[in-house]
């Protein structure tokens, strides 16, 4: 508050320099400058309130000043006409003039908190056109979030030993220690199998319309079956291998009955994929943006909004929107120019295309959710930039054909690490898995 006082030339001392200006007038001086002020940080549309706020103080200044010269002059007929009665009569006034003056502080106080409400409520209804928090549960008709299913999906996500070499789980590339991704430029899969692209995290990943870089996954559920068989994954040869492996482990079988109670059979592909699901529908990160877009001004730091502001100006919102800041649609990476002229990368990803084999899906990618980014570096789909800020000159660059200033990239990075929420609780820790051996030892 000290610094917008001295920004809206205020001194701080109240028996300083303004105390000798008439009261109205300084009253005046007050609102011109917030009046200017409102219009340099584009808050036009509270300039009504201004006015009307400062038409209320000068009328009450106006009948107090009134009021206080007919008791000046009431006091000094009672004190007579000496010097004495005339110092009197003059401290009297100026003490009063001086705390109508005065008042000038309070009601710019007033005035900036209320400027600053305004400002806040303006640009949450221009956030919350634009974004939404996060809900409190991503379970569906289709796909219930049930503690039985949580419980057993959470242990399969862990659980290397479903793998073809009993090394891969959906942990390997989905780690606690870093916010649900693996840090690498790109993954590494069952039989030390490299991945084309870079894992993204897993946190808030149900939220998003589809699932890879390339979207040639539907849903976590869907992700989370196809991964049984996928070379670049878990590698298995077939489902049914998959789930011989899972029936060799005696603990499951009472687990997959109770969160699949009216089956028959229950440790199915379909089931294993339903469960993991479940616990990742779970894993949910309310951030500070969040409590921002239900009504916490406090929320965001200052250059968090202003970055926020900067972020929707630019034209990011423009992507990047929805619950997930991301997540809910395709874009072609390059749309200015060659994306990989900018981020160096070693091989050129045709993108989307190599699933629908349309040309206009040529570099076209699902454009990333920006939850927690600030903790889930390197970006972009192949890992190619290490550190946010470039990644966002990039984006400008590539996306926008903006060249950002040192200052909106600082005020952007702001904003997107407002978006980082607490790591789910039971995701930090690993849980202890049933025992159980699903490959015969080496024999000797």
């Amino acid at each position: 508050m000290n610094d917008l006082t001295g920004k809206l030339g205020v001194p701080d001392d109240p028996q300083g320099e303004c105390v000798d200006q008439p009261a109205i007038a300084r009253i005046q001086r007050l609102e011109r400058r917030l009046v200017a002020e409102a219009h340099t940080t584009h808050q036009v549309r509270i300039r009504g309130g201004i006015d009307a706020h400062f038409r209320c103080l000068r009328s009450e200044g106006h009948r107090r000043i009134t009021a206080r010269r007919s008791s000046s002059v009431s006091a000094h007929e009672s004190v007579g006409t000496g010097d004495d009665g005339l110092a009197a009569s003059k401290e009297a006034h100026m003490g009063h003039a001086g705390r109508v003056l005065w008042s000038g502080p309070l009601v710019m106080l007033f005035a900036v908190v209320t400027l600053a409400e305004a400002a806040d409520t303006n640009l949450r209804a221009r956030a919350s056109a634009l974004f939404a928090s996060l809900p409190r549960d991503l379970g569906t008709a289709e796909n219930p979030v049930t503690p039985e299913r949580v419980h057993l999906g959470r242990l399969l996500f862990f659980d290397p030993r479903v793998s073809a070499d009993g090394a891969v789980s959906c942990a390997r590339c989905h780690q606690p220690a870093l916010y649900g991704t693996d840090a690498l430029p790109t993954s590494i899969g069952a039989e030390h199998r490299t991945h084309p692209r870079h894992a993204q995290t897993v946190f808030n990943a149900a939220v998003q319309f589809v699932q890879h870089w390339r979207g040639d996954r539907t849903s976590v559920e869907d992700l989370s079956v196809k991964s049984l068989i996928a070379p670049l994954a878990y590698g298995n040869p077939s489902f049914a291998s998959a789930m011989a492996k899972l029936k060799a482990i005696p603990g499951y079988a009472p687990l997959f009955a109770a969160a699949f109670p009216r089956e028959e059979d229950p440790i199915t592909p379909d089931n294993w994929g339903k469960a993991i699901g479940s616990y990742m529908r779970t894993l949910l990160t309310p951030a500070p943006f969040d409590a921002f877009l239900q009504g916490d001004d406090r929320a965001l730091t200052t250059v968090a909004q202003t970055g926020l502001r900067t972020f929707i100006r630019t034209g990011c919102a423009t992507c990047h929107n929805g619950v997930g800041v991301g997540g809910t649609m395709y874009q072609k990476f390059g749309l200015m120019e060659d994306y990989w002229r900018a981020t160096g990368s070693a091989i050129v990803d045709k993108g989307r295309f190599d699933v629908t084999q349309d040309p206009a899906d040529l570099h076209v990618f699902k454009v990333a959710s920006l939850r927690n980014v600030a903790m889930t570096p390197p970006y972009f789909h192949d890992g190619s930039v290490a550190t946010l800020p470039e990644a966002v000159r990039i984006m400008a660059r590539v996306q926008l054909g903006r060249t950002l200033t040192a200052g909106e990239v600082t005020e952007i990075v702001a904003f997107l690490e407002s978006l980082t929420g607490p790591s789910p609780a039971d995701f930090v820790t690993a849980p202890i898995l049933p025992p159980g051996a699903v490959a015969s030892p080496p024999t000797r």
